[in-house]
Order: structure tokens, then C-alpha cells, then sequence
């Protein structure tokens, strides 16, 4: 008797984390597909349930540092962006 009381409990707190995923109270997809990192193991969970924004700022820094191409420095110039002719179409129609 005593194990079905514990799988009852087992039962309803799963039940809790899917409504809570649902629901949007917390997020449990896999933001970073790398392993390890900040953002990943028992300080991750801890700090996206006690510290959300730290772990919100964290997983965007680390989205940052896998960037494929390094971010435009002040110097850098145009890089030959105004050059030619730009077309915009308002007519609302899809091609």
C-alpha cells in the first residue's frame, strides 16, 4: 500500500511539470545543443528556478559565443552595403 501511495505522488508531480510546460512556468527544451557549459546540469536547473534572469542572460551569452560569423566592429565601415538599389514592394502582394 505504502508504494502505491508513493507512485500517486510520483504521478501527480509529473503531471505538474507537463501542465507547468504547457503552460509556460518553466521551459525545459534544450536551448543549447552543445553539452556541458554554464547553462547545462544541476546549477542550470537551480539558477533557471531561484535566478531566471541570470540563467536567461547566461544562455544568451553563450548563444552569442557560438555566433558564425564575428560581430561588425565600429571601424569596420559600410562594407559595400549602400551600394546598388533597393526595391520595396507595398502592394501587399506575395510572390
Amino acid at each position: 500500500m505504502d508504494w502505491l501511495i508513493f507512485a500517486g505522488i510520483l504521478v501527480v508531480l509529473i503531471g505538474l511539470g507537463v501542465l507547468a510546460q504547457f503552460l509556460g512556468w518553466i521551459d525545459l527544451s534544450n536551448k543549447s545543443t552543445t553539452s556541458g557549459g554554464s547553462g547545462s546540469g544541476l546549477a542550470g536547473i537551480g539558477d533557471e528556478v531561484f535566478h531566471p534572469t541570470r540563467y536567461e542572460t547566461q544562455l544568451e551569452q553563450d548563444r552569442q559565443t557560438m555566433l558564425p560569423a564575428p560581430a561588425p566592429v565600429a571601424g569596420d565601415g559600410d562594407k559595400d552595403i549602400y551600394k546598388g538599389s533597393v526595391r520595396i514592394d507595398v502592394s501587399g502582394r506575395t510572390r
